[in-house]
């Protein structure tokens, strides 16, 4: 079913609890909604766990735990600054489910968050009952498009007033801008239609504070690729990897191309979706997130 309605966007006024992290720094998280918990990781790199929303309609059915990474929203920045890289913020989510009382937890993450996801599965395989990954990063795992293949994705709205500024703007964050003129400019790319809904969301989560968090991620970061691809045979938890067919950032062909590399791995593509499926059809990404979950 390819819905193209949009929901009128909830109330955004969750509590805002905190925990200790393993270095004393005060992590926030945000709950919505009832039901089993279901903890999700944010993109950008640091963006603020409100552009989440609700993800389409799923706290009606979970209860969405939305952990702000140090450094970003209600979360302290940290006194040692190393520790915004991708590779250490494990021990973040690791203490957030021990702070949950999980044993073992389902995981959600979007984009950037997914490669700390991913390095979280790698290293404690035995905790997660079931992993989702939204237009992920894949990095942790070594899979990049071919510049042919992003030129093409990103050829798509070519017509469009906005176009030449927007890709220019993409293709310097490609090159390392990380800018927060890149980042404004550039969104119109990443939404199936450039409309109110898509410009209002392109600014939740994103403040000029969050900046050492948005270079820090992968800042010095030596991802292992060979040793995660072997540490993730250990993961016997199902994973779901959703794509949007529209995505010019993780096209559908990167996505399918990871998922052999888990050893229960499903893909959903939402052919007229781009980077944030929740928002461009909130019903078809809630109900395949269910279907999954169920």
């Amino acid at each position: 079913m390819n819905l193209t309605s949009r929901q009128s966007p909830r109330p955004y006024a969750p509590l805002v609890p905190h925990f200790v992290s393993y270095d004393e720094t005060l992590i926030s998280y945000r709950a919505l909604g009832e039901g089993p918990p279901l903890v999700c990781l944010p993109g950008g790199p640091g963006r603020a766990v409100e552009y989440l929303g609700t993800l389409g309609g799923l706290d009606a059915s979970r209860r969405l735990v939305l952990m702000d990474p140090r450094g970003v929203g209600g979360s302290a920045d940290p006194a040692d600054p190393a520790t915004l890289r991708a590779d250490r913020l494990i021990g973040d989510v690791e203490a957030l489910r021990v702070h949950l009382g999980l044993d073992r937890m389902d995981l959600l993450a979007h984009s950037a968050g997914a490669v700390l996801a991913t390095l979280y599965a790698a290293a404690h395989p035995e905790r997660l009952s079931r992993l989702i990954l939204i237009t992920p990063g894949l990095a942790g795992v070594g899979v990049h498009g071919s510049e042919e293949e992003l030129s093409a994705a990103l050829q798509r709205p070519a017509a469009e007033l906005w176009y030449a500024d927007a890709r220019a703007a993409a293709e310097k964050i490609m090159a390392g801008d990380l800018t927060m003129e890149a980042f404004r400019v550039s969104r119109p790319l990443f939404y199936a239609r450039w409309d109110d809904a898509a410009q209002t969301h392109a600014t939740l989560g994103v403040t000029e504070r969050h900046m050492a968090a948005r270079r820090g991620y992968f800042a010095d970061v030596v991802l292992d690729v060979p040793a995660t691809r072997a540490a993730l045979i250990k993961l016997t938890a199902p994973v779901l990897m959703c794509a949007g067919g529209l995505d010019p950032l993780v096209t559908p062909a990167m996505v399918r191309e990871a998922a052999p590399l888990f050893n229960d791995a499903t893909v959903v593509v939402q052919p007229a979706a781009g980077h944030f499926p929740w928002v461009d059809h909130p019903e078809t990404f809630a109900a395949a997130v269910r279907s999954f979950l169920s």
